[in-house]
């Protein structure tokens, strides 16, 4: 069974190891994901679980919606997410907490990274620029982009000036420093994508071995 949780990043913070080393952490609220609908091959085509994460009020939600939360009979939720996994074991309205993972647990965590607007070349992908000096002309413009008349286009994925960021990105190898069950908070090491209090997938590492 491949272990999943939704969560909100809560911001970033600094803790000592027992040799006295500083690990940066990112806390993240994993309050208890509720199983909202349970897919198989059979029905659906594929195995999964769809969990739902925050509490909301009735108005805010769509009747189509209210009647898809009322299966399970757990209140409304903000956020649905599916977790390709096997969903035996598990029961319409199961709350699912942070004890699945453990310390020592590599997670990957998918985030919306942070938006950045409309940038150049320059804040986009990194290009060097022309010179500084006076009368050069030519300071953090993007340069030639394509030939002449043959092709007389431009070819699709050239770097160009364009909107940044807002893009789901997924920090993979992150290891659980400490899971808090009492206060439904856990603490992983590194950074993650995302704004403070965004919203974060928390799944099994697929790459590192648990």
């Amino acid at each position: 069974m491949i272990k999943g949780l939704i969560g909100k990043k809560l911001g970033m913070t600094q803790i000592f190891s027992d040799e006295g080393v500083s690990v940066p952490v990112t806390v993240i609220e994993v309050e208890p994901s509720v199983v909202i609908q349970k897919k198989n091959m059979e029905t659906d085509g594929y195995d999964a679980l769809q969990l739902g994460y925050g509490r909301i009020k009735q108005r805010n939600v769509t009747k189509p919606l209210q009647g898809h939360f009322k299966k399970a009979d757990k209140g409304l939720f903000r956020v649905l997410r599916e977790f390709k996994m096997d969903p035996a074991g598990c029961e319409l309205g199961q709350e699912l907490n942070n004890e699945m993972f453990s310390p020592g647990d590599y997670v990957d965590v998918v985030g919306t990274t942070k938006g950045k607007g409309f940038a150049g070349v320059m804040k986009r992908h990194g290009f060097g620029g022309g010179r500084a000096t006076h009368g050069s002309m030519f300071h953090r413009a993007p340069g030639s982009i394509g030939a002449s008349a043959d092709p007389s286009r431009v070819f699709k994925g050239t770097k160009l000036p364009g909107h940044m960021g807002c893009e789901r990105k997924t920090a993979q190898n992150l290891l659980v420093w400490a899971v808090r069950p009492d206060i439904n908070v856990i603490l992983v090491r590194g950074a993650v994508p995302g704004s403070k209090n965004g919203f974060v997938l928390i799944k099994q590492a697929i790459k590192k071995g648990q």
